[in-house]
């Protein structure tokens, strides 16, 4: 198992930013194809699930802090 550093960036009033070598899998465990830094949707407003597209814009909002 590659145990490298994978960041997850939660960005205001949009996506998660994901960076580093991660696998993404749906339920019935298929990998999606991604890149090394891509974008998960959060409001749900995407055509392109579970990626984000840009929908988000002007349209969600969310602010989140550790």
């Amino acid at each position: 198992m590659n145990l490298s550093k994978v960041q997850i960036k939660v960005n205001d009033n949009g996506s998660l930013r994901v960076t580093g070598d991660v696998e993404l899998i749906d339920a019935e465990g298929n990998a999606f194809t991604t890149k090394q830094t891509f974008s998960l949707c959060r409001c749900g407003l995407s055509e392109k699930k579970p990626f984000c597209d840009g929908s988000h814009k002007g349209n969600f909002e969310s602010i989140v802090r550790a």
